[in-house]
């Protein structure tokens, strides 16, 4: 099994699903009580935030790179960012190290490719819908996005950072962002990227009226399946 390394804490409730999922994962394919080999190294929001407020995305980019570099000296195989928004500068992380960067918006486009959506909307932070990283990202990828309006976009990114990274989940919230997907499909939209890593946190992706994608789930998916690249499930010999 190969070792993941995990660049956390942005926000740690994201982080602490991608730790449950990736470990469900692994016990899921190899049996009996099997977990992951993975480092995590989580840096403190509240810095990341300031950094992400005053547009000093060269200085995050300097902080996230130290990051990996720490988990491929702790003996990461390979990394992953464990948000989307911080993926505006994942080709400086990437940059900072020799073991390979798993990437969100890729292993997204190709959960999307693969389900035969091309027109997917969008929710995420601010940063992630407007910055246009990820619109051109998912155009290389072959899949075009489609974002909220002004307001929905305000709404959906207050969310986000004043509730669910705070650990806060509110049915009229819920409800909020449902009615941007609703709206949503309205306009055309086929799918529903759920591109924030806490957004799982208050939506399901199995019951929305669009097919939903999750890209927590996704992204930890991707980190598996490097790790156990070469192993084989002991499922059947432990049964």
């Amino acid at each position: 099994m190969r070792t993941i390394g995990l660049i956390g804490g942005m926000s740690f409730e994201s982080s602490a699903v991608y730790y449950r999922l990736i470990n469900e994962m692994v016990r899921e394919r190899l049996g009996g009580l099997s977990s992951a080999e993975l480092v995590m190294y989580s840096v403190n929001f509240e810095e990341i935030v300031a950094l992400q407020k005053a547009g000093r995305w060269n200085d995050a980019a300097d902080r996230l790179g130290d990051a990996a570099q720490r988990l491929e000296a702790a003996g990461a195989e390979c990394v992953l960012i464990c948000t989307n928004t911080m993926h505006l500068i994942a080709p400086q992380v990437a940059e900072r190290v020799s073991a390979p960067l798993i990437h969100i918006i890729d292993e997204t486009a190709a959960a999307l490719k693969a389900a035969g959506r091309v027109k997917p909307l969008l929710l995420a932070t601010r940063y992630t819908m407007e910055h246009g990283f990820y619109a051109e990202r998912m155009a290389e990828n072959g899949v075009s996005i489609m974002v909220p309006g002004p307001e929905d976009r305000t709404v959906t990114h207050d969310i986000i950072f004043n509730e669910l990274c705070a650990g806060i989940i509110k049915d009229e919230s819920r409800r909020k962002l449902n009615g941007i997907i609703e709206r949503a499909k309205a306009e055309g939209a086929d799918s529903v990227i759920l591109g924030c890593t806490e957004i799982c946190l208050i939506l399901d992706p199995k019951a929305l009226i669009l097919l939903g994608f999750d890209t927590t789930t996704i992204h930890a998916e991707a980190a598996v399946d490097f790790a156990l690249a070469n192993e084989k499930s002991s499922k059947s010999c432990a049964a």
